[in-house]
């Protein structure tokens, strides 16, 4: 038996975001928690929802002590700041950091008992749905709005850790692609390539099925012929990284992910590198490694990168071609694939056996090893 989780109700497209004052009202929520990044705070960004809010006489409060690869100190302030604002829902504002940074909150406030944020790693047995949250993406990658996973930092153990939780999914997501307009260009690259890594991964985890497929394919599509023209600004590709990202999203929030997020969590633990910006730096080496356990995949990943001719190619040429077609994309919007002068000698064994212990491994397409994953870490050094 499959299961299969969305948002209850999702907005696409250019102000987009108008609808948020409707939904807090029609669902007879008084006061809105809205969780942002301080960057998208001092900006302007945020302030495009609460002005909304404002105009329409729902008051809110702010909370924005969120940082980029939120930590479990985050989350207890949030929860602190929550239960003194006399709020019912959240409005999370932002990337992965503010929906991830929201949905524990949502979830500790609801489930007191996992108050240890450690409590919920893995597959936590929580009874409530979250707090609930209307999520505005303001980046085009980690498609948090959709899923039903966050990722918290353990800074004293030096770990992240994942939560998979069916009660933490957004019951509603604000698509809006103005809202991704002032992202710069490297970061733009970053969150792309992270989608990419969604859907990839989706699509060649051990959990893939036809429906998950449908959603992972098309993803590929969208990505591939819309992220150099986001990467430069232009509204089309804006629109395109926007949907891309969500529909990766869809699929591989119910199937799972493998061995390139596991390793790109350890290295944002260890060196906080940004989590888009590991993935993408990864996928070529962790897709090579994981090619001779994908069957025909490759074929439909090279078709749906863009590659032409690809029927006449052998299984080895398919293969090649949809690894050269990820690397080149990644490389024309300007993501290093390479760990030099990152990842240090010393740090890999332990970072190795953090990555085979996480929770997106075991859904890996090929059976790895704490030795096989040293030996991809290093490919790149």
């Amino acid at each position: 038996m499959n299961k299969f989780m969305l948002n209850e109700t999702s907005y696409h497209g250019a102000r987009a975001i108008a609808a948020i004052p409707d939904e807090v009202k029609s669902r007879g929520f008084n006061k809105v928690f809205v969780a942002s990044d301080p960057d998208l705070v001092q900006f302007g960004i945020t302030a495009k929802v609460t002005d909304l809010l404002e105009k329409a006489g729902i008051p809110y409060v702010v909370y924005s002590d969120i940082k980029p690869n939120p930590t479990i100190e985050n989350v207890k302030h949030g929860v602190e700041v929550f239960q003194a604002s006399a709020c019912d829902c959240i409005v999370a504002v932002g990337g992965g950091s503010s929906m991830d940074t929201a949905k524990a909150i949502g979830i500790i406030i609801a489930n007191p008992e996992f108050a240890d944020v450690r409590s919920l790693e893995g597959v936590a047995p929580t009874k409530n749905p979250a707090v609930p949250i209307i999520a505005v993406p303001t980046t085009a990658g980690t498609a948090a709005e959709v899923t039903i996973n966050y990722v918290i930092t353990d800074v004293e153990k030096k770990r992240k850790f994942v939560c998979v939780d069916a009660h933490d999914i957004p019951i509603v997501a604000v698509v809006d692609p103005d809202m991704m307009a002032s992202m710069p260009k490297s970061l733009t690259a970053a969150t792309g390539m992270d989608a990419l890594t969604h859907a990839i991964e989706g699509y060649i985890t051990k959990g893939a099925w036809e429906l998950s497929d449908m959603f992972h394919l098309k993803a590929i599509e969208i990505i591939a012929r819309s992220l150099r023209d986001a990467v430069n600004n232009t509204p089309e590709g804006r629109t395109g990284m926007a949907l891309g990202q969500y529909v990766a999203g869809m699929g591989f929030s119910n199937v799972g992910l493998g061995v390139d997020h596991s390793m790109a969590h350890t290295l944002s633990a260890y060196y906080d590198m940004p989590h888009g910006k590991a993935c993408a730096t990864l996928l070529p080496a962790v897709m090579a490694y994981n090619a001779p356990a994908t069957g025909e995949k490759y074929r439909d990943i090279a078709k749906a990168m863009g590659v032409q001719n690809v029927d006449a190619m052998s299984q080895e040429e398919y293969r090649n071609a949809a690894i050269d077609a990820v690397a080149k994309l990644a490389e024309d919007v300007g993501i290093v694939l390479s760990l030099k002068g990152v990842a240090k000698e010393e740090d890999i064994h332990q970072m190795s056996v953090d990555a085979y212990n996480d929770a997106c491994r075991p859904g890996n397409p090929r059976e790895t090893s704490v030795e096989d994953i040293e030996a991809i870490y290093r490919s790149l050094m």
